[in-house]
């Protein structure tokens, strides 16, 4: 399998979710997502797996 490097626009995805699940351990809590930090964090790791593996991405 051969990796490439995630466009820009995949990495700002992946490091704006990254961010977003981080805020609450700095007491910021964002009532607007309905998700969990930990989904946060992972849909910003599945993200950025898929714009490596991906050659499109």
């Amino acid at each position: 399998m051969r990796r490439s490097r995630p466009s820009l626009t995949v990495f700002v995805i992946s490091v704006l979710c990254a961010i977003l699940a981080i805020l609450p351990i700095f007491g910021i809590s964002l009532v607007a997502v309905p998700i969990s930090s930990f989904g946060l964090m992972t849909i910003a790791w599945v993200v950025l797996v898929a714009g490596v593996v991906s050659p499109r991405l």
